[in-house]
Formats: structure tokens, C-alpha cells, sequence
């Protein structure tokens, strides 16, 4: 159906007919709809953060519209989006929603009174590469590529029993027999202490080398208060498989071994105290156990439980069941199939990306990932050259005490990198991070240098929305001067001693020491008394170089950079292989 072009941007009521169907659309605006996507920092909630909208006209002006993708997986693109449907912005859903989208959509529409929609489609902790496509990751030999096959016609084809394993060893032994997940199953003394989060087996000497099954339990009490008609159970990876009842009842079973476990029991059949979880997990080789790090438990994954043996296998001779066996943070091509392929026939304006700390310890591969997932994405939405703007890790951790090896510098570095694509916007946020949170609650500012980019780039508006980036170094003497481009009016120092910080030096030795500086007109003297014969220079090269001083008149700060080419702490590290997926 072709819809005719709007002399205004609504609202409007559009009505679509067929010979057997009529569909009403209400408080339809016309206006541009961006892609908002990453890991955590973008999926932050502005509830996570310190900011509160108290301007009730921007609450209720209805131009902002935000849609909310539940990140779903699957090893084939998927033609159809999990997703909570688009929301006109009010203090409820505000709160639960991307921070940085919100910033960055308040910001475009009051700039350019275009109705903004924006789609949040992200998870924390993923890895690029489970965000690009297969065509993309055909590239890269250190990918394995997915099975061909949906996760529903492989769930399909197990329901049906097409799929040939060995059940008569999987559903027995004595535990099965003695029903052991029956509070009145046998004594206790059979049973001995462990602690199941992030904890394989393979770490108890009884355990080491074990294949088969092993049964965990632990009592736990309906926490106080609770007021849903189901509690949500979540045992997170397990290695390879699970049963798991609550109280003698089965409340769910999965194979694979980086599937989630995220059951519910009814309320109805838990007691306030001492109700009793047992989990058989069954490993067909290798590691087995509770995998996740005990960092992303609970209180009921946390704590003190009881083992015990059951049957015990030779792996060599087990054939285990084909079915989605994936991690939504490691799994290369599982998000893009799941969250991004489905909105690809949608007209979008572009998109920003907020991701990189789990890439930080291959920073180097990302050099040649972060291009390729923007040409892909590009490619997919057959759009032309959409704007891609995306954040600049923000510092984090602590000071050191002299210049080191920073993998979260290098991954900045590989960032950057990415602005040698057409189209592409960089916000540096080097100046607002948190030592000890890797979630700075400062979304604000990130969203407003996305939207500045966003104007010039998108919108073609004559604005300065780029920080200053290092241009060329010429050594005179003891010095090396560095000059620099995105100046706007030219360059600041804020620091009120006349002092510059954040800067390194090296001779020929590739030794670097913290290095003096100084503005001088729009270029930045830099020396050492430790280095007569200056090569190099680092600016910001480091997890977390501290207050920096330097920004131009448009209020954005010197973008980190290096003038050597010598190697760095992650070349050659790449995806490593393993067990599929």
C-alpha cells in the first residue's frame, strides 16, 4: 500500500481497507525514526541515572515516540519483532527506557521540530559480532557461522521426535528412580555443600572429569512481600542440560548449553519458607555445572547448595539432542537474526550505537569488526549511507601512576577508526565517566553530542558537532607540537593553572612518561625531562587518564588519540573458537 505524501506532520488518522479488513491508525505523525543500539550504556534506563524531566510541556508535546525490541536470537534472520509497541513518552514508560535515545531524541526534535520515534533495540554485555549478520561475519574466518536452520523448525523437529539421541540414558538413573528431587528422597548424608554461581564442576575433586549427571538443591523462601501470580526462577547457563522442579513439581527443562534458564512457578505452589529447588544437570563432556560468573547471579543462584552424583556416562558414546544452543553476548550473528533483521523494511533516518566494552580485550579485531557491522547494517536496510553515529567509551577505572598498556584506550582507538566510513559521527565522553561505574549516570551530555552529530550529519545544519581530533606532530628540539582540527573558534584550556593534562611522551625507546604541556595559540607544546629526543605522543591513553583540560568553543573535548603506530597490548588477539556456539 503506497500512502501519499503529508504536507504536515499530524497527527493523523489513517484508515487502510481490503476486500476483508479494515485497519484504523490513530495519532500517526510523520517524522524520522532512529535505531538505538548497543550494550548496556545504551540500554541504560533513564530511571539508572540522576536525571529527572521536570519540564511538563516536553512530557506532553506527544512528538517523541519511543518503541522498546525485546532482544531475541536466532542462527537465521527472522522476519517479524518481539516488541512492546510504540508509547508516546510520559513519566511511566520514560523511566524504563534508553537514557541516551531519550537525550538524543529530546534534543533533535527541539532543534528541528520533526516528530522523532526511537527504536531501543539492545542488551548489556554483548560483543559486536552477535550483532552482525552472517553475510558480514563470512569475512572473518575466526567466526563460526550459525546453523541454517531456525530456532523454531529445530525445537519443531525435537518436539516431533525426528531428532535421534539417547533419551534411555538421559531419563535414568538412580536419582530419576529415587525421585531426588522430592524433599523425602533418602538422607541427607548423601548430599555435600557447593557454591553453583559461575562454579563448574570440574573445580571439586570428586567432580573433575565427570560426565553424566549431577543433582544440585537449596532451599529458599518466598521473598516478603511478593505480590505476582508467579515467581520468576533464574538459573542463567547451565552446562549442557537441566530439569528442574520446585517442591517435587517439574517446572522446566532446557538443552544447550548457553541457553538461559528463566523459569516461573505459581505462586500457588510455593510456601513462604523452605520451599525446596532441585536441578539434575547433565554434562555430555567437557566442563559442566552453573557457568555464568557468579557477577550476573541472585540470591537464589548465591549462597550455600548440596550436590550429589548420579548416573555417570561415556560421553564418547552420547549422542545428545540438536537444538538452539546459543549466548546472547557470544554468539556471532544471534542478535542481528533475532533484533535487527526484523526491522530492516522499516524507513529509518539512522541509527546510534553505543557498544565496545565487551570488545575490549580483541580491541584490535574491532578495527576491522565496527566497519564491517556498518556497512552491513547499511547494506540490509538498502537506504544508502544512513547516518551512523555512535559513543566513544567513556573513562572508567582508576588513575595509574605511570603510563601503561590500556586495552580500553586501544578499543577507542579501533572507534575512531571508524569515522573513515561515509556518514559517521563520533561523541567523545572521555570526560564523563565514573572510576568506579562502568555505567556513568551522566546520559545526558552523551545524548546531546549523539544529537549534534545527528544535526550536522542528518539534518545538514551548519553547527560544530564534532570534537577536536589530533591532525599532524612536527618536533622542534626537546618539543613536540601538536596541531589539531575540529577547532571551531579554537581551542580552550580549563585548567585555571594554565597547566595541560592527559599527555605522554616517548623517544625511539617506546618508553612513555607522563609529559608537561602547554596551549599555545591552537596548537599543544609537549616535552619531558625525561626524554631529549621526542617520537611519539599520547593523549588520554589510558582506562582512565583523570580531569583533562582541552575543548573547543563548541563545549567538546579532545578526542584521545596516539601518534605512534607501535604495536599495542591486543594485536592478533580474535574470536576464539570453541564447542559450537
Amino acid at each position: 500500500m503506497e500512502i501519499p505524501a503529508f504536507s504536515d506532520k499530524g497527527p493523523y488518522t489513517i484508515t487502510a481497507r481490503s476486500d476483508s479488513e479494515r485497519v484504523l491508525l490513530q495519532d500517526v505523525l510523520v517524522g524520522d525514526v532512529w535505531i538505538a543500539s548497543g550494550q548496556s550504556n545504551m540500554e541504560w534506563p533513564v530511571s539508572g541515572t540522576n536525571f529527572k524531566e521536570n519540564d511538563s510541556s516536553w512530557l506532553t508535546n506527544g512528538e517523541l515516540r519511543m518503541l522498546k525490541v525485546s532482544p531475541e536470537m536466532d542462527y537465521v534472520p527472522r522476519g517479524e519483532s518481539e516488541h512492546y509497541g510504540w508509547k508516546k513518552l510520559n513519566i511511566e514508560n520514560l523511566r524504563d527506557f534508553s537514557a541516551v535515545a531519550y537525550h538524543f531524541g529530546k534534543y533533535l526534535n527541539r532543534e528541528t521540530d520533526v516528530p522523532i520515534g526511537l527504536i531501543s533495540a539492545n542488551l548489556g554485555a554483548t560483543s559486536i559480532e552477535t550483532w552482525m549478520s552472517t553475510q558480514a561475519l563470512d569475512e572473518f574466518p575466526q567466526f563460526e557461522i550459525a546453523p541454517k536452520t531456525s530456532f523454531r523448525e529445530l525445537e519443531r523437529a525435537f518436539k516431533n521426535n525426528t531428532a535421534t539421541w539417547s533419551k534411555e540414558i538421559y531419563y535414568s538413573g538412580k536419582g530419576m528412580q529415587e525421585k531426588w528431587y522430592e524433599e523425602s528422597s533418602g538422607p541427607s548424608s548423601g548430599w555435600q555443600p557447593i557454591q553453583v554461581a559461575g562454579n563448574t564442576w570440574e573445580n571439586v575433586a570428586e567432580l573433575k572429569d565427570f560426565d553424566g549427571a549431577v543433582w544440585f538443591r537449596k532451599k529458599f523462601d518466598l521473598p516478603k512481600g511478593f505480590t505476582g501470580d508467579s515467581l520468576p526462577l533464574q538459573l542463567l547457563q547451565i552446562d549442557d542440560f537441566d530439569i528442574t522442579w520446585v517442591n517435587g513439581k517439574k517446572i522446566g527443562e532446557t538443552f544447550g548449553r548457553h541457553n538461559h534458564r528463566n523459569y516461573k512457578i505459581a505462586v500457588s505452589d510455593l510456601k513462604p519458607e523452605d520451599n525446596l529447588i532441585a536441578v539434575r544437570v547433565f554434562d555430555a563432556g567437557g566442563i559442566g555445572g552453573f557457568t555464568t560468573n557468579a557477577f550476573w547471579g541472585n540470591e537464589l543462584l548465591w549462597g550455600t547448595w548440596e550436590y550429589r552424583k548420579g548416573i555417570e556416562i561415556d560421553s564418547s558414546e552420547f549422542k545428545s539432542p540438536e537444538l538452539p544452543n546459543v549466548s546472547p553476548f557470544s554468539s556471532p550473528g544471534v542478535l542481528y537474526n533475532g533484533t535487527i533483521a526484523p526491522l530492516t523494511n522499516l524507513g529509518i533516518k539512522g541509527f546510534i550505537w553505543y557498544q565496545g566494552e565487551s570488545n575490549e580485550s580483541r580491541a584490535q579485531e574491532y578495527q576491522q569488526l565496527f566497519p564491517a557491522l556498518i556497512k552491513d547494517w547499511r547494506h540490509h536496510f538498502d537506504q544508502g549511507n544512513l547516518p551512523f553515529l555512535f559513543v566513544q567509551l567513556a573513562n572508567y577505572r582508576q588513575e595509574v601512576e605511570q603510563p601503561a598498556q590500556s586495552q580500553w584506550a586501544e578499543l577507542r582507538e579501533a572507534q575512531s577508526l571508524a569515522l573513515n566510513e561515509p556518514n559517521t559521527g563520533m561523541a567523545v565522553a572521555i570526560d564523563l565517566g565514573e572510576a568506579d561505574d562502568i555505567h556513568p549516570k551522566n546520559k545526558e551530555d552523551v545524548g546531546n553530542r549523539l544529537g549534534k552529530l545527528a544535526l550536522k550529519i542528518a539534518y545538514n545544519k551548519d553547527v560544530t558537532a564534532e570534537s577536536p581530533r589530533f591532525k599532524k606532530m612536527e618536533i622542534l628540539g626537546e618539543k613536540a607540537v601538536l596541531s589539531f582540527e575540529n577547532m571551531a573558534q579554537g581551542l580552550e584550556n580549563r585548567n585555571k593553572y594554565g597547566y595541560v593534562s592527559g599527555f605522554q611522551i616517548a623517544g625511539s625507546d617506546q618508553q612513555f612518561y607522563f609529559a608537561k604541556a602547554a596551549l599555545v595559540g591552537n596548537n599543544i607544546h609537549v616535552w619531558s625531562a625525561d626524554v631529549k629526543e621526542p617520537v611519539a605522543v599520547r593523549y588520554a591513553w589510558s582506562d582512565n587518564p583523570g580531569n583533562l583540560d582541552i575543548y573547543n568553543s563548541a563545549d567538546l573535548p579532545l578526542a584521545p588519540f596516539r601518534t605512534d603506530n607501535w604495536k599495542i597490548s591486543t594485536d592478533g588477539k580474535v574470536f576464539e573458537k570453541g564447542p559450537r556456539f
